[in-house]
């Protein structure tokens, strides 16, 4: 079941965000998420939190000075999706302009699974580093760090992701999510965390003339990075606190004036988009996946190699290559994705029609780099946290779940993990996706102690699916200039892009490639253009509607055009 709700909006926030200057529609759509001032929307460079005060970024850039200055090998150890491909890119391009010797190895997720573990780590000793450095993953990797410590390599771990009960001991750790750390924005993605030890580490060597005259070197713009922040932070799904909206805000502006990297513009081209109008939904429905392709099918080597390469030819074929392996992922998800919804149904007809609290779903041939994927397209059906597994080696299955407000993940696996002891082999992650590994023999055991614990957890309001509108849309408002004005600004995670609802009689609809509905609808004398995507009802003449303003570009012919995404058929 879904509900829509129209976000309340104070009259006095809104009529004093338009006295400072805001267009009227902004002025409502920002009030009602709770921006109050028009300063919480100033997103300049001189905006973002200082690197002093993130915890222990300060030691980090000591020891990356110290290491660059010393010409000692650094190893970057990625994580194999789009935020950890983004920080590994990052470092190399920020590392390398700042004189250092360094390198990096991405995990294959098939044959080493995630983080810095002690397999991981021995790959990386026939490098022969003097430092490793992780970026996206490390916090968990209490064996992999000691295992680097007996080799006699470094090692310095930045990443995001919640701590669990033991850290490693590494030699230092930088994470906003640290018990210790006093940092503001907790909601830093990988790529971001990254970008802040590199601006600790020119402060640093700025500190010791690295950059001086008569060095031959010159100081980096790490601004000229700030593309790459933007893709990881909105791929990652990190809520877009000031901070992070600051930092996206960063990257968009210089990917509109043409400022991105080679790979970047490539990745634009592939998907068919033009840089000069980038929004947030390009980099996280366009252009994260087609780079999260190759670590879910190949081997995220080729998304970094993308990223980091300066010669515009070998960028496009990269692209090309990635483009290509998304095509073959959305292949293989609609496959996995059918077969997922009939153990749905088969599930739901043993409950007599009622879902689990919770869901987890298995089958032996599906792919490993899908299923979270999987999971996400199952949770938006039903509303429920779902997990779904493949089969991995020596008789495991690795699962990567998705979750609904009100069930924290991580929180879920951890309790699961203190009743039932043995049961996860290996676990981690945030509020609303985690991974965890079992044996394959213990799924059924697993699914009902998750569902469990679910049910417990899940207050009955959290099982409606409630979707926030920001009212209806003013008819003067149905136009490619507002559409432009909404999708200039940065939107995402925890700051969502505006969601109209109103109620319109059909005056037509057809099926689009057996799955999307295409509708004119009319309100009032205005006639309208939508599309609804992957639909499971046919409407009635007369519905009422939530709704996204976007443009419809066909043969150079621009349109509005209404993205549906819930659609309740209303009495004639």
């Amino acid at each position: 079941m879904t509900q829509l709700r129209s976000r309340p909006v104070s009259q006095r926030v809104q009529w004093q965000l338009e006295q400072q200057g805001l267009h009227p529609l902004l002025a409502r759509v920002y009030a009602g998420r709770g921006i109050v001032a028009r300063s919480e929307l100033d997103y300049e460079f001189s905006s973002l939190l200082l690197p002093t005060r993130l915890t222990n970024a300060a030691a980090a850039a000591v020891i990356l000075a110290d290491a660059i200055a010393d010409r000692q090998r650094i190893l970057i150890v990625a994580d194999y999706d789009c935020d950890g491909a983004t920080a590994c890119a990052l470092g190399i391009r920020a590392l390398r302009a700042c004189g250092a010797t360094v390198d990096y190895l991405v995990p294959n997720r098939f044959t080493y699974g995630y983080g810095l573990s002690p397999d991981i780590v021995d790959l990386a000793a026939s490098r022969k580093p003097a430092l490793i450095v992780t970026v996206d993953n490390g916090i968990a990797s209490v064996d992999g760090v000691a295992r680097a410590r007996q080799l006699g390599i470094a090692t310095l771990i930045t990443d995001h992701h919640l701590p669990g009960d033991e850290l490693p001991a590494a030699d230092c750790i930088v994470n906003p999510n640290l018990p210790a750390c006093a940092f503001p924005s907790k909601c830093l993605a990988g790529v971001g965390v990254m970008f802040y030890v590199m601006l600790a580490l020119r402060a640093e060597l700025r500190s010791r003339n690295w950059f001086g005259s008569g060095s031959g070197r010159s100081e980096p713009n790490l601004a000229n990075l700030l593309d790459l922040v933007a893709l990881g932070t909105v791929a990652d799904v990190v809520s877009l606190d000031h901070n992070n909206r600051v930092l996206v805000s960063q990257g968009l502006q210089r990917i509109r004036q043409g400022r991105l990297t080679p790979g970047l513009r490539a990745l634009f081209g592939a998907a068919g988009r033009n840089p000069a109008q980038a929004s947030s939904f390009d980099l996280g429905f366009m252009i994260g996946p087609r780079l999260n392709a190759a670590g879910r099918l190949s081997d995220m080597s080729l998304g970094i190699e993308c990223l980091i390469t300066d010669d515009q030819g070998r960028a496009l074929h990269i692209a090309q290559q990635l483009d290509a392996l998304n095509r073959e992922r959305r292949e293989i998800e609609a496959g996995m994705q059918e077969q997922a919804l009939l153990q749905v149904a088969k599930a739901a007809a043993d409950l007599e029609g009622e879902p689990a609290a919770a869901v987890s779903l298995f089958d032996p041939d599906w792919h490993q780099g899908v299923v979270g994927i999987v999971a996400a397209r199952i949770k938006e059906r039903l509303h429920r946290p779902v997990f779904a597994f493949a089969r991995g080696d020596a008789g495991e299955i690795k699962g990567s779940g998705r979750s609904i407000p009100g069930l924290h993940l991580r929180d879920a696996l951890d309790l699961v993990c203190k009743r039932v002891p043995g049961l996860l082999l290996r676990f981690g992650g945030h509020a609303m996706a985690a991974g965890l590994t079992l044996r394959e023999s213990d799924f059924a055991r697993f699914r009902e102690r998750f569902a469990q614990v679910a049910e417990e957890l899940l207050a009955p309001a959290d099982r409606t699916r409630t979707l926030e509108t920001d009212g209806g849309l003013e008819s003067a408002y149905f136009s490619i200039a507002t559409a432009r004005l909404l999708e200039a600004e940065v939107w995402g995670q925890g700051f969502p892009a505006p969601l109209f609802e109103d109620e319109f009689a059909v005056e037509s609809q057809r099926i689009l490639k057996d799955k999307h509905l295409k509708l004119r609808l009319r309100k009032g004398m205005q006639q309208f253009e939508a599309i609804q995507f992957n639909f499971r009802m046919a409407p009635g003449n007369h519905i009422r509607a939530a709704y996204r303003l976007a443009i419809n570009d066909f043969n150079g012919v621009q349109t509005p055009q209404l993205m549906i995404e819930h659609v309740e058929n209303r009495p004639a």
